[in-house]
């Protein structure tokens, strides 16, 4: 089995890094001594970052991904088996939340969160599966919500997706002996997951509700790098992190 201390460097590959929580992660991973490999469609954005990283003597690469296309998946891990040689961890970290009643019937916003949030999960896992368990070791981070916890109107469908991030995490944990598994729910969060699509009224009240409870992005980083940093017996299975504040 692969060695594991709070110290090591690891290779960390991130999805969804452009913005949110998953740039917080990549910051916050990069700082700690950690190879991050940050992915995402906004490439300009991901650019700066790197810009940033390097500037502040972190260490961090870049690659597009699209999480709802298998092979954009696989060319962002083979990306980073190919600079790094190895991958020991993935933040499964792309996620949308359009909210909407349901009766509005938005069916191509349900199809795009089963696609990023279920689907892009499950691409993810598929790609360093295999890998991992040829190492002997790794760990896969999956980013789950408060809203897997528990449902709220107008998030039916969003909850669902996350649901089934966690039902996936205990699954994959069940079958695993080499290789940990850790789901992070962060409750209302400072990010851009608001900002697209969704029904005028309901995405303005989260929106509203947000800017009374979120904490910060990087709050959620260090949860993740409080699990990574676990030595290799130990298996941080979930974390709910959330404002003090949230009911």
């Amino acid at each position: 089995m692969l060695a594991s201390t709070p110290l090591e460097k690891k290779v960390v590959l991130i999805t969804g890094a452009s913005s949110g929580i998953g740039e917080a992660t990549a910051r916050h991973l990069a700082a700690a001594g950690h190879q991050v490999m940050a992915g995402a469609r906004r490439t300009d954005r991901l650019a700066e970052l790197a810009r940033e990283v390097r500037g502040a003597n972190g260490a961090l690469d870049h690659c597009a991904l699209d999480v709802t296309r298998r092979d954009s998946v696989e060319s962002f891990v083979d990306a980073a088996l190919d600079r790094y040689g190895r991958i020991d961890v993935l933040v499964n970290n792309a996620g949308v939340m359009p909210l909407a009643p349901m009766a509005d019937l938005r069916v191509d916003e349900w199809d795009r969160m089963i696609d990023v949030n279920v689907r892009g999960t499950l691409y993810g896992i598929a790609a360093v599966l295999p890998r991992m368990r040829e190492q002997g070791g790794g760990h896969i981070v999956n980013i789950a919500s408060v809203a897997g916890h528990r449902v709220d109107p107008t998030a039916a469908v969003y909850c669902a997706t996350k649901y089934a991030v966690r039902a996936l995490s205990e699954g994959l944990r069940q079958e695993s002996r080499d290789i940990r598994v850790t789901v992070i729910s962060p409750g209302f969060t400072d990010s851009e997951l608001l900002d697209r699509g969704g029904a005028v009224e309901a995405q303005a009240a989260a929106r509203a509700a947000a800017r009374q409870l979120a904490i910060p992005a990087s709050a959620v980083a260090e949860a993740i790098g409080f699990a990574l940093d676990q030595p290799a017996t130990v298996d941080v299975n979930e974390i709910v992190v959330r404002p003090t504040v949230q009911g």
